[in-house]
């Protein structure tokens, strides 16, 4: 708080005097004035009884089958640990090719060759 205090005196408005009129390119452009309006757009989703019904039942019956233990372990992931490592290698590997296919992207854009 005793910064801010400090600065106050430094930050006081510009009296009418101080205060310059803008001419020539630096004139700001003047145009009528007109009110904004703002525009009520309402996004309304509609679903039928139908649908919503068929979505609380399979919400409900996905909720019901993952109370019964050997169904919510089923679900877990069944990789190996050896399959996850196969798997991520793809992945960096990927991300690598990504990486590299970026540099020389970018490195073309940047300096393109001329040719007449």
């Amino acid at each position: 708080m005793a910064c801010a205090s400090a600065f106050t005196p430094t930050l006081a408005a510009p009296t009418v005097a101080q205060r310059r009129v803008a001419t020539g390119a630096f004139a700001p452009l003047v145009g009528p004035v007109r009110p904004v309006k703002a525009r009520a757009a309402r996004v309304v989703v509609k679903a039928s009884l139908k649908e919503k019904a068929l979505t609380g039942a399979t919400a409900a019956a996905l909720t019901a089958a993952m109370m019964v233990p050997e169904i919510a372990e089923a679900a877990d992931s069944g990789l190996s640990p050896s399959l996850k490592n196969f798997l991520l290698s793809i992945v960096s590997g990927g991300v690598v090719l990504g990486v590299i296919f970026g540099a020389v992207i970018a490195v073309a854009n940047f300096d393109p060759v001329k040719r007449t």
